[in-house]
């Protein structure tokens, strides 16, 4: 019996592009859609986790949204490497600063990923694993970073199981360099490893865990283009 549709993605063999641009909002996914792809088609909606395939500058990409947390882009990652043929995912998301040098709507590009998270147990590995970007993907996207002017830092993130956390001792990772906390790059990086894929992380960021900056929902879906740029130069 084939494996797909899955239990969360309804789409069939074929319909999802080797390249896909995931966004933890799936009305971030429909954004890039519409802004992005020429004549753009809905291949998921199970769920609301909104997924389209299109074509940019005459490459077949799909984008698709993943959710919020380390379980949810796990599953959805797991099915799109290993049940739909996916060779490359890019998340573009949004990040909360550790670094003062980084402001809001500044650029991280997460080389490697910390985390709290119990994900790794899984594969039984003798010591710590270290999740990690893939070094073309991510040579590109500084490039891309340079190229457009923006700025951006290469390095750390923290990716945590919770977003209210009762000890999130931020001044300990802000005194190993990590640049930012997210929610998701460890599953990606690591499911990316396992089924022998490519994988990176752009973060927009949104809020500043240093100055105590935010910014909108509204901002936060639709004004954070410049990750999605670099992204989409690398299909």
């Amino acid at each position: 019996m084939s494996n797909i549709p899955t239990p969360h993605i309804g789409a069939l063999e074929g319909q999802i592009a080797e390249t896909v641009i995931m966004a933890g909002d799936p009305l971030r996914a429909k954004f890039m859609a519409e802004k992005f792809l020429t004549d753009p088609v809905e291949f998921n909606h199970v769920r609301g986790m909104l997924g389209f395939t299109g074509t940019h500058d005459g490459k077949r990409v799909s984008v698709m949204g993943h959710g919020m947390g380390i379980p949810s882009i796990g599953i959805y990652t797991y099915e799109l490497y290993n049940f739909y043929g996916v060779k490359t995912i890019i998340r573009v998301g949004s990040a909360g600063s550790l670094h003062p040098d980084l402001k809001l709507g500044d650029l991280v590009l997460a080389m490697g990923s910390c985390t709290n998270s119990n994900y790794a147990a899984q594969y039984e590995l003798p010591g710590n694993y270290a999740p990690i970007a893939d070094f073309d993907l991510l040579r590109g996207a500084a490039d891309a970073c340079d190229r457009m002017g923006y700025r951006y830092k290469v390095g750390n993130v923290f990716s945590s199981d919770t977003f209210y956390s009762e000890n999130a001792h931020n001044d300990k990772w802000m005194n190993m360099g990590v640049l930012a906390v997210e929610m998701e790059a460890p599953a990606l990086y690591m499911n990316a490893a396992r089924s022998g894929n490519r994988a990176l992380v752009i973060c927009t960021i949104s809020d500043s865990i240093v100055t105590g900056e935010v910014t909108t929902a509204e901002e936060r879906q639709t004004s954070f283009t410049h990750m999605m740029d670099v992204a989409f130069s690398l299909v």
